[in-house]
């Protein structure tokens, strides 16, 4: 089974009258990289969500979105700072006695003094809460991978598809390989008969000329690493875990051989294959790069 990296995942739970979204796209990435964001009271608890998501991904960018709405995650209370009241009024005496200031401390000085009066989060959140959250990781976590491994279903279809093309290819080059020599023994007998006229070729040196250069030009040997690679592509394809990777070295390796085997074709018809053969390799080297 082949998983793309490309999904998206969306969970929305209900609780205690409020909603909890969780949000994850994600795309092709060389490793696992998720960044979060969400509100900062559920910043303790990323360690546990991005194990969740772990269990479902294994490579990928992966951008989750956490909101709560109508819900406050963490308690607050207010607390007052008496002593520093305490403080202030004793100064207000002092000042007053003074008798150089019109205003009069008031309520709202007090209540709207940042060191004075002050909002604090509890240090946990309520369990209950915590868990509809984790749940909704959960659940987005799941869908994410569900589209995933659709994606990469057909990701998996298409690429088999395009491996068989180079494998009819790959024969197509095989069978004409054996007919570049004679073609250029023809080649270069009409061009000294050409030149020379009447002159006869000296046909020992004609074949020496011939068979060096079918030697030169012999591709063979890349033509059946390029069976084999395709062979074991497609066994990787159907293999189990992680194979992105892996399959992106054998569309190199298979582009290094189609590579050789262009640079060796001193033939039209040799290389009007190789060209449609890179065409080839180069589609399935952009699907490859999606699959985790």
């Amino acid at each position: 089974m082949a998983v793309s990296m490309t999904g998206f995942g969306r969970a929305v739970v209900e609780q205690d009258g409020g909603r909890i979204l969780v949000e994850m796209k994600s795309v092709n990435h060389r490793f696992c990289d998720i960044q979060f964001r969400m509100p900062r009271q559920l910043l303790s608890l990323e360690d546990r969500f991005r194990t969740i998501i772990l269990d479902k991904v294994e490579r990928g960018k992966i951008d989750v979105f956490i909101s709560m709405e109508g819900l406050t995650p963490l308690e607050r209370t207010l607390r007052v700072d008496w002593p520093l009241v305490q403080q202030y009024l004793d100064q207000a005496e002092e000042l007053d006695r003074l008798n150089v200031f019109e205003s009069k401390l008031r309520l709202q000085d007090f209540l709207l003094h940042p060191d004075i009066v002050v909002i604090e989060d509890a240090e946990k959140m309520d369990e209950t809460l915590e868990q509809a959250v984790e749940d909704a990781v959960a659940s987005a976590a799941a869908e994410l991978y569900d589209m995933r491994v659709r994606e990469g279903m057909k990701l998996k279809e298409d690429i088999e598809a395009r491996i068989e093309h180079v494998q009819q290819l790959t024969g197509m080059l095989q069978k004409e390989a054996p007919s570049v020599a004679q073609h250029y023994r023809e080649r270069m007998y009409d061009r000294i008969k050409a030149f020379m006229g009447d002159y006869e070729p000296d046909e020992e040196r004609l074949i020496q000329e011939t068979a060096f250069f079918a030697e030169k030009s012999n591709v063979e040997e890349e033509l059946t690493r390029l069976y084999s690679h395709c062979d074991q592509f497609l066994v990787s394809l159907d293999a189990g875990g992680t194979k992105g990777r892996k399959l992106d070295f054998l569309v190199q390796e298979m582009n290094r051989e189609a590579n050789t085997i262009g640079s060796k074709a001193n033939n039209a018809s040799l290389s009007h294959l190789v060209v449609e053969l890179k065409s080839e390799l180069e589609k399935i080297k952009e699907q490859v790069q999606n699959i985790e």
